[in-house]
């Protein structure tokens, strides 16, 4: 019988919607050599896109680290021609920012290329049998059962049978467990351990990435451990949209960014395809961190191993230590959250399932430079990388200065039960922003456009609050058995009818435009739409809410309470 083969290299299997908004099924060839004619990824779900989209740049920082736009080694690294890693680094050749220079001249050419240069292929096949499903020593994202046999307990190995994930979990459309059916599950009971070898692969990228922390087998170690969530479960990500799936690749291929390790964070790029299975597990075992960024892009949450029979898959998963995340600023695609105290580690920020309706602007602040870097106050602030990295390419011209910047959000939201952060639900957010708005950082001015904006935010945000409290007071007017429930609803409404107007607001805005006309268009949206939402409740008032009663020796009523709300807003927007 002939060795099985399912190789990610040649093989269709990513997702893609093409340029006529067709969908697709491609190999990684085929992607890296027609990038510019897909418009994005589009596999089963956006947070897989997401996973899968890491996936890629990870092999474009690691060759690119390596290999210029002309396919050439750059002149300060030895490169092994067998392997294409690097075997010995000159710094003393070429300074740090020469250095820096040639990485970016690169990006500069690929970008104006609008395509991947034929180094990359050239890597994928040297790295073939790390990328096939079925290869009997390097299976893609996985161990062998010698390997997994070899890191668990003797109660846990592939024998015994025990340790095993369903189809059905891993696939992060379903989620089920055996004790708990998934009602709505796009899939009929008995096919929901149904999978075709291309949707394993892309969910086998998913579930390093989405993992809860349901397990029972961990791998051997001294000390115990929690078992890793996956990485990206643990993030409110942020990322650039671009055209199409290349200059979405290129916006978000952090090729130099401002490490002063350079030699370890940028030339010595790794991703786990490289590292031999046993040192890669000990480095976790051993709690330590990614060095690079192709390194955590690949990062598993998992020790996988997948026997066969027939077309049907068992998996063995073994639980890997939870990374430490405090201060994980090598992290470009995060949000962050300051600690309460000075000197506290700061930490990427999560996302909770009372945050599920939260559009990205009413966080405006965490996604962008509110301060001048020169600022005392920008000490109190950490710019997801991405942006940083954004900045850069506006400042150094490498990107023009209007270029329109979609900035994305997208993830998976747990259940909130600690035993096993199942995921509950899916996020998906974007705005569009001009860079020149964005990144608006004229030490002349006294107040910038992003500083402008996140005032507007916080102030539409109060109209909010004031909304919530008229709201609540009618609900106690009406003697409703939770009032405070029923301003959420009230107040929910209200934001889901400003986040389209303030979408096309934001992505309107122009660096030239005169600051006190635009805020002045927006104040006056955003009072339309808290009055009309407050009016509705006015309108619809009972005789009860109407009649009022007393509250200490003074009445209220929906009037009173309804002309004390108006002029809050008309109070808030004075200043």
């Amino acid at each position: 019988m002939s060795e099985r083969h399912f190789n990610l290299v040649s093989t269709p299997w990513l997702k893609v919607i093409d340029e006529n908004n067709q969908g697709q099924m491609v190999s990684m060839e085929e992607l890296f050599t027609n990038t510019r004619h897909y418009r994005r990824l589009a596999g089963e779900m956006k947070s897989q896109d997401l996973a899968i989209l890491r996936f890629l740049l990870a092999i474009l920082t690691t060759v690119y680290s390596r290999f210029d736009a002309h396919d050439q080694s750059y002149s300060w690294l030895e490169i092994d021609k067998k392997t294409m890693k690097p075997l010995a680094i000159n710094f003393q050749q070429r300074r740090k920012k020469k250095i820096k220079n040639s990485l970016m001249a690169t990006w500069e050419e690929l970008y104006r290329n609008k395509s991947f240069s034929e180094v990359i292929l050239d890597y994928l096949h040297v790295y073939s049998k790390h990328f096939d499903l079925f290869d009997k020593d390097t299976p893609f994202y996985q161990v062998t059962r010698d390997q997994y046999d070899s890191m668990v307990p003797q109660n846990k190995v592939v024998e015994k049978g025990k340790g095993t994930v369903a189809i059905k979990q891993i696939n992060r459309t379903i989620s089920e467990s055996n004790n708990k059916p998934d009602v709505f599950s796009p899939n009929a009971p008995s096919h929901k351990d149904d999978v075709s070898l291309d949707e394993l692969a892309r969910w086998l990228i998913t579930y390093q990435n989405f993992t809860a922390v349901t397990d029972k087998t961990k791998v051997n170690s001294k000390e115990k451990f929690s078992v890793s969530r996956g990485w990206l479960y643990g993030l409110n990500p942020v990322f650039a949209k671009g055209a199409n799936l290349f200059e979405t690749l290129m916006l978000n291929l952090v090729l130099a960014p401002t490490f002063s390790d350079l030699k370890e964070k940028i030339i010595r790029q790794a991703p786990v395809w490289e590292v031999p299975v046993e040192d890669y597990i000990q480095t976790r075992i051993d709690n330590n961190f990614p060095g690079n960024i192709a390194q955590l892009y690949t990062i598993w949450s998992r020790a996988i191993h997948i026997e066969w029979d027939g077309n049907q898959p068992t998996i063995f998963s073994a639980g890997l230590p939870k990374l430490n995340n405090e201060n994980a600023f090598l992290e470009p695609m995060t949000t962050w959250k300051l600690g309460k105290k000075e000197g506290d580690p700061v930490k990427p920020n999560l996302r909770w399932l009372n945050s599920l309706g939260k559009a990205m602007w009413r966080n405006f602040g965490q996604y962008v430079p509110i301060h001048i870097s020169s600022s005392s106050d920008s000490k109190t602030e950490i710019v997801p990388g991405v942006v940083s990295w954004l900045n850069f390419l506006q400042r150094n011209g490498l990107i023009k200065s209007d270029f329109s910047i979609h900035l994305a959000t997208v993830g998976l939201i747990n259940d909130g039960n600690a035993t096993s952060q199942s995921p509950a639900a899916e996020f998906a957010d974007e705005m569009q922003i001009n860079a020149d708005v964005l990144f608006d950082d004229d030490p002349v001015a006294k107040i910038r456009w992003p500083a402008l904006i996140e005032n507007v935010v916080q102030l539409t945000i109060k109209q909010g609050s004031l909304l919530f409290y008229f709201a609540k007071s009618v609900g106690e007017l009406r003697e409703l058995g939770d009032p405070g429930n029923f301003a959420n609803q009230v107040t929910a409404r209200y934001y889901s009818r400003l986040n389209q107007p303030f979408y096309e607001w934001l992505a309107g805005l122009k660096s030239d435009d005169e600051s006190n006309t635009k805020i002045k268009e927006w104040r006056d949206e955003a009072r339309r739409i808290v009055i009309l939402t407050a009016s509705e409740l006015l309108n619809s008032a009972t005789p009860r809410e109407i009649r009022g009663k007393m509250v200490d020796d003074k009445l209220e009523n929906i009037f009173i309470d309804y002309r004390i709300f108006r002029a809050s807003v008309a109070k808030i927007w004075e200043s």
